[in-house]
């Protein structure tokens, strides 16, 4: 979901399975009083929700700004039969790792004992 797409959002009711886990942050001023600016414009949202989805967003926006890096193997053919090569910057292993986190997660929500 892009920042843009959470306006929208916000109008209707969302949810999903969260984590146990709690994050505490401590945030500049300025960022403090435009969240609370969303939450006086977005009544049907807390403060929590909406902190929520603007790191998710965030986080899908850093994840499609992620370089992509050529690498030497060929690791498929398009449909032209174009080699697509092998992606040797971040997003390889970061996909990786939230792949990883997430079975934990899932896991975890699944037998919480």
């Amino acid at each position: 979901m892009k920042i843009k797409e959470l306006l929208h959002r916000w109008n209707e009711s969302a949810n999903g399975p969260l984590t146990q886990e709690a994050y505490e942050v401590r945030l500049p001023v300025e960022d403090a009083a435009r969240l609370q600016a969303l939450v006086e414009m977005f009544p049907r949202r807390n403060i929590h929700e909406i902190i929520t989805e603007l790191l998710s967003a965030s986080l899908n926006e850093l994840e499609s700004t992620l370089p992509y890096i050529r690498g030497d193997k060929v690791v498929a053919l398009d449909e032209e039969g174009d080699p697509i090569y092998e992606d040797i910057g971040p997003t390889p292993r970061y996909l990786e790792l939230s792949q990883k986190k997430l079975q934990e997660y899932r896991r975890l929500l699944a037998d919480p004992h």
